[in-house]
């Protein structure tokens, strides 16, 4: 998006108090902006009133298994809104490689653990959505703790 048309979101967002306070706890978290705020407030409006679990579902970042009997299947994610998955994996990219302690900490664990980097990608696209969705469940900004080194 361009920056006057995120401008114009944002002040059709910030109109409404209730969307103006639920605007401000998803910014609150690491990784999400201003790019990705607005998609997830308007494309996911259920944030706060969803469990972890419902609302990695309802975007698509959560992972899902093909098991049937004693056959173990590969893991996958699957389903979800389209919109919001794209707009969470695009913020974790970036937040996962270079800035954020937290997403940073998250993927060399994984990959170190030999998950493939686009599993370390879903799994920082997912935990914005959680923490997003726990801020809003709360009403009080996300804090972080920085895991030790």
């Amino acid at each position: 998006m361009r920056a006057a048309e995120l401008d114009v979101l944002a002040r059709a967002l910030s109109a409404e108090a209730d969307l103006k306070a639920r605007l401000d706890l998803v910014l609150s978290v690491p990784g999400i902006g201003r790019r990705t705020a607005p998609a997830i407030l308007i494309r996911l409006p259920e944030p706060g009133r969803l469990s972890r679990e419902e609302a990695a579902s309802l975007a698509g970042p959560a992972p899902f298994d093909a098991d049937s009997g004693r056959h173990r299947g590969q893991r996958h994610i699957a389903g979800g809104r389209g919109r919001p998955r794209k707009a969470l994996f695009a913020a974790a990219l970036p937040a996962g490689l270079r800035w954020n302690p937290g997403p940073v900490a998250t993927c060399k664990r994984l990959t170190a653990a030999g998950k493939p980097h686009k599993a370390a990608w879903v799994a920082r696209a997912g935990k914005r959505l959680v923490y997003a969705n726990t801020a809003v469940a709360r009403g009080s900004p996300w804090t972080e703790k920085i895991p030790a080194r």
